[in-house]
């Protein structure tokens, strides 16, 4: 550690991608601070997703999220096995519906080929029904790479590592506030049970939905550098009886989002979700009466569907950067070059996929900060 500070870096945010960032810092021989507002890790946006391993079918070439979920995914199932943590890679099906659909499900599938996305595979409806007799294709992508994982696990396993390492991981303590210090570095206030004030070299801000808060919170950061901020709402169904799939079961995406879709849980459970609505506040209430209207949109890849099968799961916010009929933007990295801050990192609209994404961001915001490990 720098002898004139107290912490080499300081992540704000123990969610996925603050936890992976804090790792990448850590593996670099960094002495590691992590603030979490919340009781516990991954309680927030972390806490409230499909758990979904996404190959990276979707991304515009050479964007943040098409690199990223593909490092990502890669370096996710080997950490996932070498620390023996609960995953499937089930498999994904995006289907076509009827002939319309068809042109739209070719253009992911070449999107995917131009992003490195291994084993990808055209299938007629009546192959993809050899996989899943209960669909309603006519004609499917199979993305032999996709699954789902234990989120939380994966979390306390980056914890760990951190730990492990020397850093520490300090639960209900949020970021107050931030200055820069005249030779170099930052003066962090934290409050809270853990409160104090510390000084860090670098700092890296990755909390989420309260991203463009904690960087207007850093004396000097540019108000023109932080990009408004929109609240996604998704809310999810969970289905009673027995799964109708064991593959991840996608239509062609929505504007602004990746639609509706199946998974089974590593429970063996069938879930569906997230939907996509603008809210003003975090809300987390599910509305037992939307059951119908999502039957109404499953039953164009699953028939068998009924209503009374539903039942309210859970519901999450994710931190968009557009609002409703804007083009979904990129991940966004904002260094010294954005904001003129040396040492800073500020992180905003990781939303999906930025839990596969993870270990590749850290690694990205490390590299940049650090340089290679």
């Amino acid at each position: 550690m720098s002898a004139p500070f107290d912490f080499d870096a300081t992540v704000v945010g123990a969610g996925a991608v603050g936890l992976a960032c804090g790792r990448a810092l850590a593996k670099r021989g960094l002495t590691v601070l992590v603030l979490e507002k919340e009781p516990h890790i991954g309680q927030g946006v972390s806490s409230r997703n499909s758990e979904v391993i996404h190959g990276g079918l979707y991304y515009p070439t050479g964007s943040l999220k098409a690199k990223f979920c593909v490092e990502g995914r890669r370096a996710l199932y080997d950490f996932l096995d070498s620390h023996k943590i609960d995953h499937w890679k089930c498999g994904k099906l995006v289907v076509a519906t009827e002939e319309a659909e068809v042109e739209r499900i070719e253009a992911i599938f070449q999107q995917a080929t131009t992003n490195g996305v291994e084993g990808l595979e055209h299938l007629t409806g009546a192959q993809a029904r050899a996989l899943e007799p209960e669909l309603n294709a006519h004609a499917a992508i199979l993305s032999p790479e996709s699954g789902v994982f234990a989120s939380h696990d994966y979390m306390l396993a980056l914890q760990g590592e951190i730990e492990d390492a020397g850093g520490s991981v300090v639960v209900s303590t949020p970021f107050e506030r931030a200055e820069p210090l005249p030779g170099g570095g930052f003066r962090v206030t934290a409050g809270g049970e853990g409160g104090a004030v510390l000084t860090s070299r670098l700092l890296v801000t990755a909390p989420g939905l309260s991203a463009q808060d904690v960087a207007a919170r850093i004396e000097g950061y540019p108000a023109a550098d932080i990009p408004a901020r929109h609240l996604g709402k998704g809310i999810y169904f969970r289905l009673t009886g027995p799964a109708p799939f064991n593959r991840l079961i996608y239509p062609p995406p929505i504007p602004g989002a990746l639609g509706t879709h199946y998974r089974k849980d590593l429970g063996g459970q069938g879930v569906f979700g997230p939907d996509l609505a603008y809210v003003e506040t975090e809300d987390y209430s599910v509305d037992p009466g939307k059951a119908e209207e999502f039957a109404r949109y499953i039953r164009r890849f699953w028939p068998g569907v009924t209503a009374e099968r539903l039942t309210p799961d859970y519901a999450g916010v994710r931190p968009k950067l557009h609002g409703p009929g804007e083009t979904q933007p990129d991940f966004q990295l904002h260094g010294v070059a954005n904001h003129r801050l040396e040492g800073l990192m500020a992180l905003f609209g990781i939303e999906s996929p930025g839990l596969t994404s993870s270990l590749a961001i850290g690694e990205a915001v490390a590299q940049r900060l650090a340089g290679p490990n």
